[in-house]
């Protein structure tokens, strides 16, 4: 599917922890998921305790300004929701320079464009605009600043909303092989890829895991799309009894522009995962580029304490445009974006297909009288490589680490161990949860 039409069509919507248009936006994804992920989206009541965090309130933005004494409009909020700063409280006041100058806000490095800030727990008001403006303002008379906004706690207003879809491996979900947790956060307000395009690439995602399913036995693919962290808090904290089940996670953002993919590891640094990451990147050249230290945004509520989803992120960050309104679509390329789609989508299925064999025969196997040796006419590369494969069927490796060990694909060598379980010389172990006990 193209995937920059669909990033068009949700970014003007505003867009934050919870309002009317995240709804919009979350509906949205709902329409273009497919099908076979049963997409739904869950609301939660504001006020609730999460964890030690607290559900947040749903923002409404009723207008919201700033002008001169005399009228002369200054920024406003129906021409771009970055004009304030997010979840502001109510204000209405004449102001002098003095008093206004700390409520307002700019980019050095872009003097051009409106950053976006948020102060979402803080509670204090503000107007972004660009340095130039702000330059070429008055410093003498007083301003108008009017933000008319409202905090909303009742369930029935709305609440809290994120969207959740499942996409099952062929044959139907299997109890011991868990989940893998694909994420993708849409709250920022007016920015394309920070993060729609984190959002498109794991929608495109979905439809690649419908189309070509992963085979009988690998891992169930949730895909989660709401407000960044909190939105993950408050999940996880209302459905604890899915940690257990989740065997990893990727969390994809800034896909879209023009830049090398990078990612971050899981905490654990050299867990099967980041061992499956290394190898995907270590097959495309282009792909270079690892960060050092363990990210802060949606993985360190997913990998952090008390849950411990080993979660890796990918994306294209740094980039200049971040965090401003030069981050929108002109900056995203389709080939970025299905692009980022190509490398997530091999990580989760070397990944979710994955297991552990562990041997139920004694002695050498009869190879050939089970359908089971290798003619080296055929695979020369299988056939040397057969006795090293069995003896690693000891119920400690993966078949990735297997493979990596032999120095042949993965696929390769996952069919050919798929032959001794379907006639019962091997079983198959999932891969072990991280998660602490509950």
């Amino acid at each position: 599917m193209q995937l920059k039409p669909l990033l068009e069509r949700l970014y003007p919507l505003h867009r934050t922890l919870a309002s009317d248009e995240m709804d919009e936006a979350l509906q949205i994804v709902g329409a273009v998921m497919p099908s076979q992920a049963g997409y739904t989206v869950e609301r939660f009541t504001p006020g609730e305790m999460a964890w030690t965090w607290r559900v947040p309130e749903r923002y409404v933005v009723h207008e919201a300004y700033l002008e001169t004494e005399d009228g002369r409009r200054i920024v406003d909020f129906a021409d771009n929701p970055l004009h304030i700063v997010s979840y502001s409280p109510p204000v209405d006041a004449l102001l002098t320079w003095e008093e206004l100058e700390p409520h307002l806000y700019y980019s050095e490095e872009r003097p051009w464009a409106t950053p976006w800030i948020f102060k979402y727990y803080q509670r204090d008001w503000g107007f972004c605009l660009p340095k130039e403006v702000f330059d070429a303002l008055p410093r003498k008379g007083r301003y108008r600043a009017v933000i008319r906004s409202e905090f909303l706690t009742d369930p029935a207003r709305g609440g809290f909303a994120v969207g959740v879809g499942v996409i099952h491996p062929e044959g139907g979900p299997d109890p011991q092989a868990g989940e893998m947790l694909i994420s993708a956060h849409l709250c920022h307000p007016m920015q394309a890829n920070d993060d729609l395009a984190g959002v498109v690439t794991a929608i495109e995602l979905a439809h690649r895991l419908a189309e070509n399913p992963l085979p009988p036995g690998s891992m169930s693919v949730r895909f989660w799309f709401g407000p960044e962290t909190i939105g993950t808090i408050v999940y996880l904290s209302h459905h604890e009894e899915l940690i257990p089940r989740l065997k990893g996670g990727i969390f994809i953002e800034m896909t879209g522009n023009e830049g090398v993919i990078a990612w971050h590891h899981t905490r654990q640094h050299d867990h099967l995962l980041d061992q499956v990451t290394a190898a995907v990147m270590a097959s495309r050249e282009h792909v270079a580029r690892k960060f050092a230290d363990f990210p802060p945004n949606d993985e360190r509520v997913i990998n952090g304490p008390g849950v411990n989803v080993p979660c890796i992120s990918i994306n294209r960050w740094p980039y200049d445009e971040y965090h401003t309104t030069d981050d929108n679509p002109m900056i995203i390329q389709e080939a970025m974006l299905q692009e980022a789609a190509d490398v997530v989508e091999e990580i989760t299925r070397l990944y979710a297909s994955n297991y552990i064999p562990r041997r139920t025969f004694r002695g050498p196997l009869f190879l050939s009288g089970n359908g089971l040796w290798v003619d080296w006419r055929e695979n020369w590369a299988l056939n040397r490589a057969i006795e090293k494969i069995m003896m690693r069927f000891e119920g400690e490796q993966s078949v990735f680490e297997i493979a990596q060990d032999v120095g042949l694909d993965y696929w390769m060598v996952r069919d050919y161990v798929e032959k001794f379980r379907l006639k019962g010389f091997v079983e198959r172990l999932p891969i072990p949860s991280e998660a602490p006990a509950w």
